[in-house]
This record gives structure tokens, C-alpha cells and sequence, in this order.
């Protein structure tokens, strides 16, 4: 079968045209923030997943949202989300601290938590490819469907891309509508899996890549995109974007250099 990987390069100066769901997702991430349309108050929930598990995640939506996306953050992934909506850590995460772009792009979004029984360290490392994670992510997909009745997306950033990566695998057939994968594991040294390392063959929903061409995490490569690309074989539709701009601070890895994207 002969498919076509779309390939978009772009610098934060420019925005350029579309209607495609996805382009909206990662223009969201990188887009300059206007003035915020009319949106509902932040609001923490709390929903049962597994047996005497319960997963918490900050909810926040515009008037009629025409899609839904699930952020899943780098690190370790427990943002210590409290009933109040105040962030115990990650409120620097490249998808925590720019949550409010997608809603004003009209996206409703869930900013994940760790689920109850993962709330001490090592919080989501060693989780994120289990299926258990992905029987907590089944439950939020279904509570935003329920709630809003949009196409349901997740979007990672970083250790996040292996969560949205194995769920999405997980879940074929009935998970979410499409994938986003930021700043993605491409190597790993750490004892877990690289994106690259998992049945990528068997997503069958729409997947954009978005990586800055200037990423220095070790991790993250912007020279082996090309292959997590070629393994998407029976995605309907493959996009890589590569970004440049922008400044960079401190660790390769973090928040605040070109591995987070951050704006000039």
C-alpha cells in the first residue's frame, strides 16, 4: 500500500491554513494566546477506573467545543493535581503551561493526573506502557464523550508520547479518535521503551508528530522522526511537523529549552 507521510516545516512566526483537526492541535501548541473565548470555570474531577482506583484530571472547556484532547505530561508524570486545581509539580510542562491555547482554539481539554494508586513516586514511570494505564485513559476518553459528544484526542509531550502511544495501541478499535505526540521518546536509556520500540502498526487512527528541529534531549532526536514515521503503516493519516524558533534555557530535557518549545 502506497500512503503519503505529510511533512510540514514552520517557524513560530508563521500559522499556516488548515481545517485538519490535527494542525489545529499543534498549532494550539505553539500558537501565540488571544484573548480567551467564553470557557467554563477549571474544574478537578475524579472518576473510577480500575476496582478501588479513581483518576483525577483538571477539566476545561470553551462554549461548544468541536474536540476534546487529553494532555499527558513529561517527567514522571504526577502533576499532584489538588481538589482545588492547584499543581504540587509540572505546572511548567510544556502541555500543563499552555492548556489555555486549546481551549481558546476551541478544544476542551483534560490535563491528566497520575490515577490514585500511583500518587507517591515513581508516580507514572514504569506505568505508562501497562494496561492498566490504559484502562484509566479508556475512562477518561468515555467520560468526555459522554460530557461532550466531540472527537476525543490525546496529546503527549515527551515520557507523555509513551503514554499516548501505548494507549492508542491498547485501545484500537475503541479508543481515542486521533493521537499527538510532541517532542517524542525516540531512544531511551532508562530502562523503558522508546516510541520507536512499540507495535506502531497497529494504530489505525490519524497520528501527528510534532518535533523541533533544534531538540537537544538525548532522548528525543529529531534525526530518527523518519523512523517512528515508517513504522505508522496503517495510520490513515501520518503528519510530521517540524518547528524552529523560539528560545532555549537550561537542561536539554526540561521545560524551557527547545525540547519544551519555548516561545521567544
Amino acid at each position: 500500500m502506497n500512503k503519503r507521510i505529510g511533512l510540514f516545516r514552520f517557524s513560530y512566526a508563521t500559522r499556516p491554513p488548515t481545517r485538519l483537526l490535527a494542525w489545529l492541535l499543534a498549532i494550539s501548541l505553539i500558537a501565540p494566546c488571544y484573548p480567551s473565548r467564553a470557557q467554563s470555570l477549571p474544574k478537578v474531577v475524579d472518576i473510577p477506573t480500575r476496582p478501588g482506583v479513581t483518576q483525577r484530571f483538571l477539566f476545561i472547556a470553551p462554549d461548544a467545543p468541536k474536540a476534546a484532547a487529553i494532555l499527558y505530561a513529561g517527567g514522571h508524570g504526577g502533576l499532584q493535581l489538588d481538589r482545588y486545581g492547584t499543581f504540587g509539580w509540572g505546572e511548567n510542562n510544556f502541555l500543563v503551561r499552555t492548556r489555555l491555547l486549546f481551549v481558546n482554539d476551541g478544544i476542551a481539554v483534560a490535563v491528566i493526573d497520575a490515577p490514585s494508586d500511583r500518587q507517591s513516586a515513581p508516580y507514572l514511570n514504569g506505568f505508562r506502557l501497562t494496561l492498566e494505564h490504559a484502562e484509566d485513559a479508556r475512562a477518561v476518553i468515555a467520560w468526555l464523550r459522554e460530557q461532550l459528544h466531540v472527537p476525543v484526542w490525546l496529546v503527549g509531550t515527551s515520557r507523555g508520547t509513551q503514554s499516548v502511544a501505548a494507549i492508542g495501541i491498547a485501545l484500537a478499535g475503541g479508543g481515542p479518535d486521533g493521537i499527538v505526540l510532541t517532542s517524542t521518546i525516540l531512544r531511551d536509556d532508562k530502562g523503558g521503551d522508546p516510541v520507536t520500540s512499540m507495535n506502531l502498526a497497529a494504530l489505525k487512527i490519524p497520528v501527528l508528530v510534532v518535533h523541533h528541529q533544534d531538540d537537544g534531549c538525548r532522548y528525543c532526536p529529531v534525526s530518527e522522526a523518519d523512523t517512528l514515521m515508517r513504522k505508522l503503516t496503517d495510520s490513515p493519516r501520518e503528519n510530521l511537523m517540524i518547528v524552529s524558533g523560539g528560545s532555549s534555557q537550561g537542561d536539554p530535557c526540561e521545560a524551557f529549552p527547545y525540547h519544551g518549545r519555548r516561545r521567544g
